[in-house]
């Protein structure tokens, strides 16, 4: 490959071989780089030295990085978010080994849920990083971050001198987080007086197939200057009066004027490659379609909001004994290496830290479970704790709406028997007794410790059905406010919970909370290694949310 021409792009690999094939893309997208690295399998340098380096280059606006692992999460997440954050100089990433594949298995729903990439693409999104999926795609971006300015806001404007690619434009841009912009009544009025007839003064605003490059000028400099417009989209489709080239010119002497980001899509390939090299020249980026236009704006647009994200503290609350937690967890492990928690004794654990518990109790005799039921007076569950049942519902092991001591006793009787016939030989420890939940949705919590990165923790739809659905969002903790309330907003089960069409307002604030301190939890005991409550119930709003059902997983922390 030929040495590539300057930029402000600088590009770091982990494979020395895609190296040349990127040298080679970018020369045909006259692609410009700052700095260019391959750095192998790190025996001497990793990424994160790189990235403290290029966090001061004054020739560097933009990074992207092709990585196959990521040495520290820690310390990636530190240099990454200040280089972003602080440095105010975007990162591309393109992580390979998005398939689940080789994954270690795990016992819990958490880990089984996860994958191979979960904590990958966590740590990658708190870390204020692009993650994109092809080469193609990074210099997309790219040739836009290092160019024009980043949006203010996602109101597009779509000028073109054909409807079809206007209309393919418009669907993208809802696709891509994007709406229309409306152009003012006074860009219309001077729209109307150096346009045709037949021009459409709406977005897209289409100068027609004889647009030469005067109408390209005139509604260029009159939309793209409107108050309501965030960003300006040209579309360019060669016709027999075209004058490709002159358009290719005009429009990045339009641009440099505009503090917004203006980008091209001349459709075609030998007819316009004069005028794309044009705009390239005058910092334009050009897309082959309106579509990859769209996409890249729509990146644009999101990266400009993730970087307005002043607080990025880990959250905190009240309420919290760290000191008798970590006592509990030290009994609980003795000399074991590790230990699986049942329900009953995550509860001790839990206490400690204020997740919403219901009343209950542990029994060993029929005997117990009629007694205590039968002074309770309400309606229960039972369970079974037993470190050889994992899925307790499957074995027959979870009884609901038992009550008086004569149905207790006989609850007791029948899971002594499923679990006889469903899983012969488990040990059973004890019978679990709770309070009825009041009706709710049920959602999972988790957490799945990774050896490399620490806490993985999930939300997402829970009950029998959370490994079906997959509804599920992961962070690494400890985290802010901001992370976890992405968490829950990014999955289908909370819109559902927020009134969706009518039914029912649940206790979101609760939910929350119990995320919140789950994730606390977990950064503060490095010895929970899996966690999962699943379900946890959120019930209507005001009446709070409650733990179902749990377990963890303990391991020994080297010293």
């Amino acid at each position: 490959a030929k040495t590539p021409k300057s930029g402000s792009l600088a590009f770091i690999s982990q494979s020395g071989a895609l190296c040349t094939s990127v040298l080679d893309f970018a020369e045909e997208r006259d692609m410009g780089f700052s700095k260019f690295v391959s750095f192998g399998n790190k025996a001497d340098v990793n990424e994160i030295d790189l990235l403290n380096y290029l966090a001061d280059d004054p020739n560097t606006k933009v990074i992207a990085m092709y990585l196959e692992s990521i040495s520290s999460g820690a310390e990636f997440q530190e240099i990454a978010s200040k280089i972003f954050y602080e440095k105010k100089k975007p990162i591309l990433v393109l992580k390979s080994g998005r398939s689940a594949a080789g994954a270690k298995a795990v016992s819990s729903h958490t880990g089984s849920l996860a994958g191979n990439d979960a904590v990958y693409q966590a740590l990658l999104m708190q870390s204020g990083i692009q993650r994109v999926d092809s080469i193609a795609e990074l210099f997309d971006y790219a040739a836009l971050y290092c160019n024009q300015p980043m949006p203010r806001g996602n109101r597009l404007a779509i000028i073109t001198n054909a409807g079809g690619p206007g209309i393919m434009a418009t669907d993208a841009a809802e696709r891509y987080g994007l709406t229309l912009a409306t152009i003012a009544d006074a860009t219309k009025d001077a729209l109307r007086e150096q346009l045709p007839a037949a021009a459409s003064l709406r977005n897209p605003v289409d100068v027609i197939g004889d647009a030469k490059h005067d109408r390209y000028e005139a509604a260029c400099k009159e939309v793209f200057k409107d108050a309501g417009v965030d960003m300006g989209l040209v579309i360019l489709t060669p016709q027999s009066m075209t004058d490709i080239d002159e358009i290719g010119e005009i429009i990045p002497q339009v641009a440099k004027d505009l503090n917004i980001p203006i980008v091209a899509s001349f459709m075609g390939a030998e007819m316009v490659t004069k005028g794309v090299q044009s705009l390239r020249d005058g910092g334009v980026p050009n897309y082959s379609f309106p579509e990859d236009a769209v996409r890249a704006l729509g990146a644009a647009y999101a990266l400009s909001e993730q970087a307005k994200l002043t607080d990025r503290a880990p959250v905190s609350v009240e309420g919290t004994d760290k000191a008798k937690c970590a006592q509990i967890i030290a009994e609980k492990l003795g000399d074991a290496d590790s230990k699986y928690l049942a329900q009953a004794e995550c509860r001790e654990i839990f206490a400690c830290y204020g997740l919403p518990l219901l009343k209950s109790a542990v029994v060993t005799t029929a005997e117990d479970a009629a007694k205590t039921v039968g002074e309770w007076d309400t309606t229960v569950v039972m369970k079974v704790m037993s470190a050889d049942v994992k899925h307790k519902f499957d074995a027959g092991g979870v009884l609901l709406n038992i009550k008086g001591a004569e149905g207790a006793k006989a609850g007791f009787e029948q899971i002594y028997a499923n679990i006889a016939k469903n899983v012969p030989g488990a040990k059973i420890d004890s019978i679990l007794i709770e309070e009825m939940a009041p009706k709710g949705t049920e959602v999972i919590l988790g957490c799945n410790r990774d050896p490399k990165f620490g806490p993985l923790v999930m939300f997402g739809m829970g009950g029998t059905t959370a490994e079906l659905m997959k509804d599920v969002q992961f962070r690494l903790a400890p985290t802010s406010k901001y992370f976890l309330h992405s968490m829950l907003e990014n999955t289908k089960v909370y819109k559902l919970m927020n009134n969706y069409r009518g039914l029912g307002q649940h206790d979101l604030a609760a939910l929350e909370d119990a995320l919140t301190r789950l994730s606390i939890l977990v950064a503060e005991n490095p010895e929970i290694a899996e966690l999962d409550i699943n379900p946890l119930i959120v019930h209507a709003e005001g009446l709070g949310c409650s733990v179902a059902d749990s377990r963890i997983v303990l391991k020994k922390v080297a010293k």
